[in-house]
């Protein structure tokens, strides 16, 4: 046998050994995903068609709301490239401890497990720049190697669109309960929420509801409300569409400075009216 033959027959041999190994390690990961999801009973995607509709502050509310009536909670951000999680629960300076190969999750003292980029970065102008692949493998982390433990719910704050990182939540996370987009009134919102219901119908992920956000601004002194954005273009569309709509929160002036000073606005607000719709929004998702 010749040189030139041995080579070759040694190339494909290593060749077929690293296919091997990837399918082992893909394997592997898969299990450790499952395993560490299976210890949830559900678990739910944030999901929006654009961004600005508030999906952050959907997601930062409802699983305060949730750990508040006394369920175990997660919240995971998979925004790369805008975490906002950390600075909306005023974690912005916490470090994330590991143990061997595993990832502890933040705590906020209140059933809330929470886990962002956020954490990793420098400093606040600190920019992820990532093609897919990266994105698909830190998610994968994310389920797979953080110590969430045994939770009720596990609330997922995806970014916007319909992009690698909710492709990817879609086919991770084994039997998740579904999706909840948020949306705000006005037509331009509305037509990017009907793509991302398209999204969730070629993925069989169940739609849990709309949340119409924005909707309507509460003035600070009379309490009228006023339709800047329009309204009622969110139950419009579930209506068309024959999804759930899990309702309404208006707009106030406190939301935007809860949001900024690292307080959940349903914790620190709870008297008003968009703390209200919250609560009832709660109740029609648990129910």
């Amino acid at each position: 046998m010749s040189t030139t033959t041995i080579s070759k027959t040694e190339k494909v041999k290593s060749a077929a050994s690293d296919k091997s190994a990837q399918k082992s390690a893909v394997k592997n990961e898969k299990i450790e995903v499952d395993s560490r999801m299976n210890l949830i009973k559900h678990k739910i995607f944030i999901l929006s068609g654009k961004g600005g509709v508030g999906k952050s502050t959907v997601a930062v509310n409802l699983a305060t709301s949730l750990a508040l009536s006394g369920k175990k909670v997660g919240l995971l951000d998979i925004d790369f490239h805008g975490p906002s999680v950390p600075q909306m629960l005023n974690l912005s300076n916490v470090s994330v401890p590991m143990t061997g190969e595993e990832i502890i999750p933040v705590t906020d003292g209140k059933n809330l497990k929470v886990m962002s980029i956020g954490f990793a970065l420098d400093n606040a102008d600190s920019s992820v720049i990532w093609r897919g692949p990266l994105k698909a493998r830190l998610i994968k982390q994310f389920l797979g190697n953080v110590q969430w433990g045994a939770l009720d719910y596990l609330i997922v704050d995806s970014p916007p669109g319909t992009g690698d990182e909710p492709l990817s939540l879609a086919q991770l996370i084994p039997h998740p309960d579904g999706a909840i987009i948020v949306t705000t009134p006005q037509l331009i919102s509305i037509n990017d929420v009907r793509r991302c219901v398209g999204f969730c119908k070629r993925m069989n992920l169940k739609v849990i509801g709309v949340i119409e956000n924005m909707s309507g601004f509460v003035c600070p002194n009379c309490g009228e409300i006023t339709d800047i954005f329009k309204i009622g273009g969110g139950r419009q569309m579930s209506d068309y569409l024959d999804i759930p709509f899990l309702g309404s929160i208006p707009l106030e002036k406190d939301i935007v400075s809860a949001s900024d000073e690292g307080k959940p606005f349903i914790l620190h607000y709870p008297g008003t009216m968009a703390a209200h719709m919250f609560n009832k929004i709660i109740e029609n998702i648990l129910n």
